[in-house]
């Protein structure tokens, strides 16, 4: 394996990124949403930054399903899924906190 089929789409290396950044996102969110589940506590959350990761966690999904859900895509889908699901749960619960709940 040269140097350059390495570093290049689908090489060793740019794998390896995409697992990590894939681990990265997962163990950054779950533990947020589920704290935000147990306590209920949304008081320092910006609202605008969940709606926007969800945004941004969607269009990641649809750029993984058309890369393919089996093949390439499958980590870039899936990851995104988790961290939107993630995000829309902390989204209701602060919408829920800072509209509904007065």
């Amino acid at each position: 394996m040269t140097l350059i089929e390495i570093f290049t789409p689908g090489g060793t290396f740019f794998n390896i990124c995409g697992i990590v950044a894939s681990i990265g996102l997962i163990l950054g969110y779950v533990p947020q949403a589920m704290r935000t589940i147990r306590t209920r506590k949304t008081d320092d959350i910006a609202l605008p930054t969940f709606l926007m990761i969800g945004v941004g966690g969607i269009a990641f999904m649809l750029q993984g399903a058309m890369l393919g859900i089996t093949g390439e895509g499958a980590a870039l889908f899936f990851t995104n899924l988790i961290t939107t699901v993630c995000s829309v749960i902390i989204f209701g619960i602060k919408m829920y906190n800072d509209h509904f709940k007065k």
